[in-house]
């Protein structure tokens, strides 16, 4: 959890961008995400000098040469503001700035160094520079779960929409999605949308939380650390933000591929992974042209919320899962491609689950309502009865100011979700109840809450109109001698 003198000092460094001339919150978190990751190469190589003068033997990984030290962070954080700024935009130490060799590390400085081509060096003067390197300088970053934090709540203070409906998910909703998948150990998972790749930190976490013994098995944490993530995104600030936030939070070599995941370039991942976790984007519109030719096969659509569930049954393993946020309207469309994909979803595979969630979960970005739906890859069917929760709160007002109040029915939704043996009785008057097969079938595969759930209307009992109309009489008695009563006075 980060502590408030953590938030303040990322709060200062956020008003110095700010102050400085640099507003736009995504360009604020890419240039604190490099001078970061310049720190952490320091730190890396002075571990890697530590390690060497302990053994006696020479640096088995070197990040700075000797001629290179001036580009270190330990070095330029001592110089004067026109000498860092100098080294940070002129090619001065070997024909490289530090921006430069940030640059070229590449594969070696961890995954978000194959991410660096497009990099650009934004911050516009000495002093605005030196300014947040020191207050960086600072920041007692010394454990994993610190840097998560960190930049966790530096994500947080994004509060602008993206394009095509893309926007952040709130991190709580992440975790309920998380929490209801329990990943396992041997899990191979991916975000086809992953945007900063909070869902992957997520997962990851979990691990951390509720298995800690999995961390002293050397097969489990290569695995960890090489391929049990993935996450695909085109926007390649979005991946650098991505890439970074998974190695602050000890997934040092994800695969994250720049691509767009509903494109022919990715016709080739199928059958792969075993869980997937998405927020894909909403109210997008292709052109068929760009869309891989077997989504279409599977649903004749242009809309990215169809594409995308279409796409996630193609990528995983039979027997693999999903949690998916989605708009209301896939659950009741009614056009064809609607019906397509949730028939697909519901009699070729297993639909485990559709919690329905508030239209403000995800202000100030957007007011849209959504669901998250949870199904399985069978290719055979196996869709029995479809457990539905109307979630009414999520522990935060549903306004722009997302306050925290006690409502909450987060942790209902995680201990039912986990004991569905006692949901078979409940009845379709409560928040959660089971829906048959055979009766979503007969509903045009609809799956809005509201087409199976009961409303019990309680009965109110009005006295009689003459007994209404003799108070009326008693009140206007009562009211005239007050009125005659305060004339008197003023007499």
């Amino acid at each position: 959890m980060i502590t408030g003198e953590l938030k303040s000092q990322v709060d200062k460094i956020w008003t110095s961008f700010w102050n400085g001339g640099i507003s736009n919150p995504l360009t604020v978190i890419e240039q604190f995400t490099y001078l970061l990751f310049i720190r952490r190469l320091d730190e890396r190589q002075m571990t890697e000098e530590k390690k060497a003068n302990l053994i006696k033997k020479p640096l088995s990984t070197i990040i700075f040469s000797k001629e290179q030290e001036e580009l270190r962070w330990n070095s330029f954080k001592n110089k004067d503001p026109e000498t860092m700024f100098d080294l940070f935009t002129k090619p001065i130490v070997d024909d490289m700035s530090v921006f430069d060799h940030m640059k070229t590390v590449g594969a070696d400085g961890g995954v978000f160094g194959e991410f660096m081509k497009g990099a650009t060096f934004m911050i516009p003067t000495p002093r605005l520079l030196d300014q947040v390197v020191q207050m960086i300088d600072q920041i007692k970053m010394d454990d994993r779960d610190t840097k998560g934090d960190v930049y966790e709540y530096l994500l947080s203070k994004i509060a602008t929409a993206g394009t095509n409906g893309q926007f952040r998910t709130p991190r709580h909703i992440i975790q309920m999605m998380v929490e209801m998948m329990e990943p396992q150990k041997t899990d191979t998972i991916c975000d086809p949308s992953a945007g900063s790749s909070g869902f992957l930190v997520a997962a990851g976490e979990y691990m951390h939380d509720n298995h800690k013994e999995w961390f002293h098995e050397k097969d489990f944490r290569e695995h960890f650390n090489s391929d049990m993530f993935t996450g695909i995104e085109f926007d390649s600030t979005m991946l650098r933000i991505g890439a970074m936030n998974l190695q602050l939070h000890g997934i040092e070599h994800p695969n994250l591929i720049g691509k767009d995941s509903l494109s022919e370039s990715n016709a080739d991942i199928r059958d792969q992974f075993s869980l997937i976790l998405a927020n894909p984007p909403f109210k997008g519109s292709l052109d068929y042209d760009s869309v891989e030719s077997s989504l279409l096969k599977m649903v004749k659509t242009k809309k990215t919320e169809l594409l995308f569930l279409a796409l996630m049954l193609r990528m995983m393993k039979t027997g693999g899962r999903a949690a998916v946020i989605i708009p209301d309207g896939v659950l009741f469309g009614s056009s064809k491609a609607h019906k397509q994909i949730r028939q697909e979803i519901i009699e070729n595979h297993k639909l485990n689950a559709v919690i329905s969630m508030p239209s403000g979960v995800f202000k100030p970005y957007a007011g849209v309502s959504t669901a998250v739906i949870i199904f399985t890859k069978t290719g055979s069917g196996g869709t029995d009865n479809v457990w539905f929760y109307d979630m009414e709160a999520d522990g935060y007002s549903l306004d722009d100011k997302r306050s925290e109040v006690k409502e909450n029915d987060i942790p209902d939704i995680l201990s039912r979700y986990k004991n569905l043996n006692d949901e078979v009785s409940r009845a379709r008057t409560e928040k959660s109840f089971m829906v048959p097969f055979e009766e979503i079938k007969e509903s045009d595969w609809d799956l809005s809450i509201n087409r199976y759930k009961e409303i019990v209307y309680e009965e109110i009992e009005y006295a009689p109109p003459t007994e209404i109309i003799k108070e009326i009489e008693s009140l206007d008695e009562e009211r005239n001698d007050a009125l005659t009563a305060l004339k008197e006075m003023l007499k």
